[in-house]
Parts: C-alpha cells; sequence; structure tokens
C-alpha cells in the first residue's frame, strides 16, 4: 500500500463508548475502594495477619526504637497506597515524555507516525503534580520517618545521630523546594516541546523541528539529574538509614520499562480501535524490543543491587533485604516480583514474532505494568507500614481509579490534536518502515 493512501489527517473521537469504559474501571475501582476502607476502618483489616523479621542493627534499631513515631492505623495504609500510586503513574507519564524527547534528540524516523501517543502521556503531569503535593503535605509524617523533628533533638530519646547528620539534604525547605523543582520542570519542558509539536502540524518545514530537539536535549539533561534525585527523596528517604548508589537507576529502569509497556498497550488498542493504520508489524516489533530490552536492563539493576549487598554483607546494606525476604509475608512478592518481571516478559518475546502479534503484547504489557506496581509497592510498604502491610481491595481499587482517570487524561488529550504528526519532516520514514 502506498503512503499516499493513509489518512494522516486522522484525529482520535474519544467516543462516548469508549468514556463508558473508562468510567466502568472507575466504577468498579470506587467500589473495591469502598470495600477495602469498610473492611480496614470496621474489620481491622489484614494487618494483624503479618509479621515482619526485623534485625537488629542500626536499621532495625531505627524502626524499633521510634516506630515512626505514631500508631498504625487503617489511614497509614490508604495514604501510603496513593503514595504508590502516585510515584507509579508519575513515572508513565514522564516516560511518555522522556520517548518523546529522545525521538528528536537521536533524529529516530520509525516513530515519528506514533509520537502523539507518549505526547499525550505527559498531559497528566499537572494533574498529578497536584496529587503528589497534596498527597505528601496530608500523609510525609506517616511516610517519612525522618519528618520526626525529635529526631534531631539531641535531648530527646529519639535522637538519630545518622539521621541527624543527613539533614542538611533531608529537611523540609529544601525537600518540598526541590520536589517542586522537578514537578513543574518536567511539566514546563513538556508544555514547551508540546507546543512546538503542535505548531510544526500547522507551520511544517524545520523549524520546529530543530526547536524541540534543542529543547528535549535539555530536558534529558535536566531528566538524567532530578530522576536520580527524585528517586532518592521520594522512595529512598522512606528507608532513611539505608543507601544504595544503584537506587536512581533501579527507578529510572522500572519507570522507563512501565513506560514503555503501557505506550505500546495504547498503540495496541487504538489499532484495533481502527486507527494508525499504517502501523505494521515492525513499528510493534522496535517498540516491544525495547519492553524486552528493559526487562533485562531493570533485573540486570536488581541483580547488581542485590549481589553487591549481599557479597558486602553489610547490616546497614543488608537490613533492607532483610526486612523483605524474611518477612513472612513479603517475601512472596519478591519473587513474584522476579518472575513477573523478568522471566515472563524475557520468555514471552523472546521470539521476533511474539513482539508483532497483538494478543501476545497485550498480555506481556499488562503484565509488565502489574509487575512494576508490585515493585514500587515492595520499594515503599514495607518501609513504611512494616508488619501492616497488605493487598486487598484498596489496592486493587485505588490502583483502578488512578488508571481510569489517566487513560481518561490521556485520551482526551488525543483527541485534541491530530493522531499523526503529518509535518514531521521524517513521517515518509515512519509510514514505510519495515524490518
Amino acid at each position: 500500500m502506498k503512503a499516499e493512501s493513509y489518512d494522516i489527517d486522522e484525529r482520535f473521537v474519544f467516543s462516548d463508548g469508549a468514556k463508558k469504559s473508562v468510567f466502568t474501571i472507575l466504577g468498579i475501582g470506587l467500589v473495591f475502594f469502598v470495600i477495602g476502607i469498610i473492611s480496614l476502618a470496621f474489620g481491622g483489616g489484614e494487618h494483624t495477619e503479618h509479621a515482619l523479621a526485623f534485625a537488629g542493627g542500626e536499621g532495625g534499631g531505627e524502626h524499633a526504637a521510634h516506630g515512626h513515631g505514631h500508631a498504625y492505623s487503617w489511614t497509614s495504609r490508604l495514604k501510603v497506597n496513593l503514595w504508590i500510586n502516585n510515584i507509579f503513574f508519575l513515572g508513565l507519564t514522564i516516560i511518555g515524555v522522556f520517548f518523546f524527547a529522545i525521538q528528536y534528540a537521536a533524529h529516530v524516523g520509525w516513530s515519528a507516525g506514533i509520537k502523539r501517543v507518549p505526547e499525550a502521556f505527559g498531559s497528566f503531569l499537572p494533574y498529578i503534580t497536584v496529587l503528589m503535593l497534596v498527597v505528601f503535605g496530608l500523609s510525609y509524617h506517616e511516610i517519612f520517618h525522618w519528618t520526626d523533628e525529635s529526631l534531631y533533638d539531641k535531648t530527646s530519646p529519639n535522637y538519630d545521630e545518622i539521621i541527624a547528620g543527613k539533614k542538611p539534604f533531608l529537611n523540609m525547605p529544601f525537600y518540598v523546594g526541590r520536589m517542586i523543582v522537578f514537578l513543574v520542570g518536567w511539566f514546563l519542558f513538556y508544555r514547551a516541546m508540546r507546543k512546538q509539536s503542535l505548531l510544526e502540524d500547522i507551520e511544517g518545514g524545520t523549524k520546529r523541528f530543530w526547536k524541540i530537539k534543542t529543547l528535549a536535549t535539555l530536558f534529558i539533561i535536566f531528566f538524567a539529574i532530578t530522576s536520580s534525585v527524585s528517586a532518592w527523596d521520594w522512595i529512598l528517604s522512606i528507608d532513611t538509614h539505608w543507601f544504595s548508589t544503584m537506587f536512581g537507576w533501579y527507578v529510572f529502569a522500572s519507570w522507563h520499562v512501565s513506560g514503555l509497556a503501557a505506550i505500546s498497550l495504547a498503540l495496541v488498542f487504538l489499532k484495533e480501535a481502527g486507527y494508525l493504520k499504517f502501523m505494521n508489524e515492525s513499528h510493534f516489533h522496535d517498540i516491544n524490543k525495547m519492553v524486552f530490552g528493559f526487562s533485562i536492563f531493570w533485573t540486570y539493576i536488581w541483580l547488581g543491587q542485590f549481589l553487591l549487598i549481599y557479597y558486602a554483607n553489610i547490616p546497614e546494606e543488608t537490613i533492607y533485604f532483610m526486612e523483605r525476604l524474611e518477612s513472612d509475608y513479603y517475601s512472596k512478592f519478591i519473587f513474584f516480583n522476579l518472575f513477573i518481571n523478568f522471566f515472563f516478559p524475557f520468555l514471552a518475546f523472546m521470539t521476533r514474532d511474539a513482539k508483532r502479534k497483538m494478543t501476545i503484547i497485550k498480555i506481556v504489557c499488562s503484565a509488565v505494568l502489574i509487575g512494576h506496581w508490585f515493585d514500587f509497592y515492595l520499594m515503599i510498604t514495607p518501609g513504611t507500614l512494616k508488619e501492616n502491610g497488605g493487598f486487598g481491595f484498596l489496592e486493587i481499587g485505588l490502583a483502578m481509579m488512578y488508571l481510569a482517570i489517566f487513560i481518561y487524561v490521556v485520551a482526551n488529550t488525543l483527541s485534541k490534536a491530530p493522531l499523526i504528526a503529518k509535518n514531521h519532516p521524517m513521517l515518509q520514514e515512519s509510514l514505510h518502515h519495515n524490518i
């Protein structure tokens, strides 16, 4: 088929049927959420059944001695789950922007026709920014141990020399300032690139392409720094005594493969709905070989971090894994995490044909998204809820609600501009892509 036969002016229509499906997900999620809240508030929740084996030493001493300065309440579990979903869906959002930027910075041609999909992911940034700030403002004391002022008072029995030594970095004004700079900076870069992308549709030529390339390059540099620091701030500082020089890379790897899987799923659903007719198996092959490759990269980082700590066997480093592996509750998630995030996508996507079949893509990419949600669950829950962690209706319902809102915002954004960037200078390469 010739390129001229494709409708490069096509627009995505966010139909009533599609909206109904999104609201159905939201409704089911809300029902599960309410059931979970009721069961926790009146039934005591699942936390009484779980027990963590906390080791002694500095890390264990922190948890045992201070206990985060407050008693457990079901509201703590709610706030922790809000934080998990904030971090996970922020990752999907910003990786959409990152993927879009990489295509311009690297002069990638094959993806020119599909760039509107990851570009639309960035439209969720204003909403997730507000959620990040609100949830942090309401729950910082229950999630972040270092916010307890008594830890810095030498006259207090709760004084912690290690945490006090980190005060120049971990203090509220600097921390909140960094959060605002990161989130607002990401959004401003996205808005600037989005503006130039839409102008490119109107004007044509290469002027806007080069402007986006410049913005994309600057964004990638900014993101390289801020993504690592945000990982330290928003997740690593939960386990304040623990540290890992690989943690920034680890969070980026989890975000990246999740974002790629979400982009791939969105493309499949659009293709099945009759859009993006120019897309062929080669396009799906390219995006899914990245899902395959970054699943391996995530595993490499996971294993590298684990083995370095295992070999050294230093108590203040091993406590992080001991709290998870020696727990009757959290240990099962460790093995599930490795299976669904590495072994399953590795084996399922190993062949060339598997990366091109939409049924297989939907199964594998959905599994990757679920698996990496649990990855963030494992990073955040043990350090915040300790033996009170659980997984049930609350977790499922809240994740479904976030998913529905994310899909609605992205789909609404897709409907506001041409689905194909018709004046992209490399569009013909994308329309004729064949490998």
